[in-house]
């Protein structure tokens, strides 16, 4: 495990490094260091290409910007799609061999794998100093996050993390608000999410439209697809026969293993907004509450609170997070619009909600002749296109590693907290959770033999 010490947020905003400021506050934890040759367009390795890294290499097309240099997938149909866009490409399964054929030959890579592989496909681009689009969260647990930020601070190249919704117009105005003090001191937040995927019982899964219902590792193996290098899927993930609970994705999603569950997906995107917003950076204290824990599966449904301290002027703050069932008291209690997902921030001077596309002032009364800042959060022109473009030479990234390590950290710490059964209390620098050594195979684990991040 790494005890390495990442700069604090904090001090990255003080000492100007990595993140841009204009107008009021924290406003875009923006990146633009090192840049790609004087070429007007970006070669790139595509290492994830069916599902989401399929939408990712589509978008990164459409930037009119990009070269694909090469294609991995551990599943041929989807490196056989893409190669039918880009017949020059290189096609790989593994992209161990991607990296030692074409390292050389490409300025960024785009990585869309599952989560228990992002940290090890994103590595070996950082060490040989390309730049990096990973999707979202930055890795499978706080040990591998750290790793990967620290490299990519040493490496000094443009990195995104996929939180989309960032580049978004309706976030923008949100951190403006909050920023400029439209509700006054913020001391809470509550997140909430209504995908309720993972452990729960099968009529409750039917009810929320779960992908399947599983309630334990299945006992019988099945043969994968000839399609389909399961040895390579598994990474550095500990061996178990292939099964159809696991594959095709999104249904790792659940397993503790391979994924986080709901609080290190949609907690990426989520609890993005209130980090931004309130310039947060490690909690002190995390607290969970759920169902009894399952060793192997992740719960559809649960609710965690963190303590942050307090950030230059601005005071302590305490953020909750709840998925699925877990709602607010103020939801429940209807003071607020039952939005079935959302971000609430509650100051000494009003409320702001939110989803990601719209936003509202609470009382709405007491907000009718409000005059919203001017606005200065920079528009993005799409958080794919705003890398590559970054990459290039031309602005900045707005969810760079030294900004997504941290949001991402904190999300495993709510699930840390949930597994070990009770509060904790995080000793950033020395990543560990005070006086609760137990929580030490949450934070880190050993990859199997021959996979490494060193």
């Amino acid at each position: 495990m790494s005890n390495k010490q990442l700069p604090n947020r904090r001090d990255i905003l003080v000492g100007g490094t990595a993140l841009a400021a204009a107008g009021l506050g924290n406003v875009s934890p923006a990146q633009g260091p090192a840049r790609s040759s004087a070429n007007d367009r970006l070669k790139i390795a595509a290492i994830g290409v069916g599902g989401r890294g399929g939408a990712n290499l589509r978008t990164m097309e459409q930037t009119g910007l990009v070269d694909v240099v090469a294609v991995c997938d551990v599943d041929t149909r989807f490196t056989d799609q893409a190669i039918l866009r880009h017949p020059k490409a290189k096609a790989f399964r593994d992209f161990r061999k991607l990296y030692d054929i074409v390292g050389n030959d490409i300025d960024g890579v785009v990585v869309s794998t599952t989560e228990h592989t992002h940290a090890f496909a994103t590595m070996p681009a950082l060490q040989l100093g390309k730049h990096v689009y990973c999707e979202k969260p930055l890795a499978y647990n706080i040990d591998e996050t750290r790793k990967i930020a620290e490299a990519a601070e040493r490496a000094g190249v443009v990195t995104q993390m996929g939180t989309q919704i960032h580049a978004g117009n309706n976030y923008h105005r949100v951190v403006e608000l909050i920023q400029s003090g439209a509700i006054g001191d913020v001391s809470e937040a509550h997140v909430w999410v209504n995908r309720a995927w993972g452990l729960q019982p099968e009529a409750a899964a039917k009810k929320h439209r779960d992908l399947l219902h599983v309630d334990s590792r299945p006992t019988d193996a099945m043969t994968s697809p000839d399609h389909v290098d399961w040895d390579l899927w598994l990474g550095p993930a500990p061996v178990r026969p292939y099964h159809s609970v696991y594959f095709p994705g999104p249904r790792w999603y659940r397993w503790w293993d391979f994924a986080g569950g709901t609080m290190s997906d949609l907690g990426s995107h989520w609890n993005d907004l209130p980090f931004w917003a309130l310039e947060l950076d490690a909690p002190t204290t995390v607290e969970a509450f759920g169902p009894p824990v399952h060793p192997e599966i992740a719960p559809a449904s649960m609710s965690a609170k963190y303590e942050y301290p307090q950030r230059g002027d601005r005071g302590p703050v305490t953020v909750s997070w709840y998925q699925g069932t877990h709602k607010p008291e103020i939801w429940q209690r209807g003071e607020i619009p039952r939005w079935d997902s959302g971000v609430l921030f509650i100051g000494n001077k009003g409320m702001l909600l939110s989803d990601y596309g719209k936003h509202v002032l609470l009382p709405e009364d007491s907000f009718v002749d409000f005059e919203p800042p001017a606005p200065f959060v920079p528009d993005s022109p799409g958080h794919h296109e705003q890398w590559v473009r970054a990459c290039l030479g031309d602005g900045e990234s707005a969810s760079p590693f030294s900004y997504a390590g941290p949001l991402t950290e904190a999300n495993h710490l709510g699930n840390v907290a949930y597994r070990v059964g009770k509060k904790i209390t995080w000793d950033r620098d020395k990543m560990e959770c005070v006086g609760c050594p137990e929580a030490a195979p949450f934070i880190a684990r050993e990859p199997r033999e021959g996979w490494s991040l060193s």
